[in-house]
């Protein structure tokens, strides 16, 4: 029996009100906001930039986040440096073709990335293999390692010195909640820059 399109929108409208609510009630997902701001903060006010990486939805979510510190969010204000990791087209076919696609990320981070820098990364399942080798390469170098991720974080959470995660198992509904999640640490951040 198939539900009809008003029953689908209104049960995924319903679901995503359940998700948010639980994280708006989630007093550590909140703490966890506030130290990925902070991480972000001393690592800007020390000359460093943060790296984002994720694929597919994350990839676009990674470009959204690193748009945001880059030209505002909430106000007019000076950039701040990002980089999403999913842009370039070419570094990422030549290394996946040459190295395999579990490193390209983990290329960038070692060829961008300094001590100092922040890298974010976003993987729903928190078990995508180029996102955990970037988080690797990333703690080697002394680099701050931040995670997106849901449920109970899988692999990526033993690789993050601050890792939030999304009240839900379903894809769709992670993704929801951490594009809000990634605009709080934004305006944190924006508040905390620029007053």
């Amino acid at each position: 029996m198939n539900e009809s399109s008003d029953d689908f929108v209104s049960d995924y409208l319903d679901e995503t009100v359940r998700t948010f609510s639980a994280f708006a009630t989630d007093i550590r997902a909140k703490q966890v906001l506030s130290e990925f701001a902070g991480a972000i903060v001393a690592s800007l006010r020390g000359a460093g930039k943060l790296m984002i990486a994720g694929n597919g939805g994350s990839a676009g979510d990674a470009q959204h986040i690193a748009g945001e510190f880059i030209v505002r969010l909430m106000y007019d204000r000076a950039p701040l440096a990002a980089i999403a990791l999913t842009t370039n087209g070419s570094v990422m076919t030549a290394c996946g073709n040459d190295y395999g696609f579990d490193h390209v990320f983990e290329r960038q981070v070692t060829g961008l990335g300094r001590r100092g820098d922040v890298f974010l990364g976003i993987s729903t399942s928190g078990n995508s293999p180029n996102i955990l080798q970037a988080l690797k390469a990333a703690r080697a170098m002394g680099i701050t390692t931040l995670g997106f991720s849901g449920g109970d974080g899988g692999r990526m959470a033993a690789l993050c010195d601050h890792l939030f995660l999304a009240p839900s198992a379903k894809t769709a509904f992670i993704q929801q909640i951490h594009i809000a999640a990634a605009h709080i640490v934004c305006g944190l951040v924006e508040r905390t820059m620029f007053p």
